[in-house]
């Protein structure tokens, strides 16, 4: 989905995959998805689309390359870094979780795994754009109106861990031209930050 000279991937997320998705998905989130929720997205919600985000490489956070016999899976697939999905229903693209390893965060991997995400839905003809997140949640915020999400609205102890409220944040003329011209250009952006992270 991104540029091929990219120093990551992000790919279709596979059954495969559910063993590393849930690690990362427990560290990130107080109350994880069980591992049947995701099975149910992958097998047979018809309207779900989850991905993962890969390193082309066996970099580690640090720079350092590690053994592949203890960073590579068995089929050498470069080992999942994050991942996220959306539901794509009447046409508006809800994303529905994006979450990345601990260790590889701050780096603009949150922001590639959204920003692809968007375009997968520009492609399925999405005319709108929406999520919820937590109101104390700054950081993601600040991303999501970077993106141009706005606040639109507000549900009452939304997470079950304590009671926090969410903001219901949208992009309302997602299917515009205007809107996708941004996108690409935020994409541009996005590119040129990360494509000096790729190892000689």
């Amino acid at each position: 989905m991104f540029e091929e000279d990219s120093a990551y991937v992000v790919e279709a997320m596979g059954l495969d995959d559910l063993p590393r998705v849930m690690e990362i998905e427990r560290v990130s989130f107080p109350l994880p998805w069980p591992e049947r929720a995701y099975r149910y997205e992958l097998s047979q919600n018809k309207n779900s689309h989850y991905v993962v985000l890969r390193r082309r490489s066996a970099v580690s956070p640090t720079g350092r390359v590690r053994s592949l016999s203890s960073l590579w899976r068995r089929d050498r697939h470069p080992p999942i870094l994050g991942y996220g999905g959306f539901w794509m229903i009447a046409g508006e693209a809800h994303v529905s979780t994006l979450a990345v390893d601990p260790e590889w965060r701050k780096r603009g991997l949150g922001e590639l795994l959204l920003w692809s995400m968007l375009k997968q839905a520009a492609r399925l003809s999405a005319f709108e754009a929406t999520l919820e997140v937590r109101v104390s949640n700054a950081v993601a915020q600040n991303l999501y109106i970077k993106y141009g999400f706005e606040k639109v609205g507000r549900r009452r102890r939304y997470y079950q861990d304590n009671g926090e409220d969410a903001w219901i944040m949208t992009v309302s003329d997602f299917g515009s031209q205007a809107y996708q011209t941004r996108l690409r250009q935020l994409g541009q952006a996005l590119h040129q930050r990360l494509s000096p992270s790729i190892p000689d």
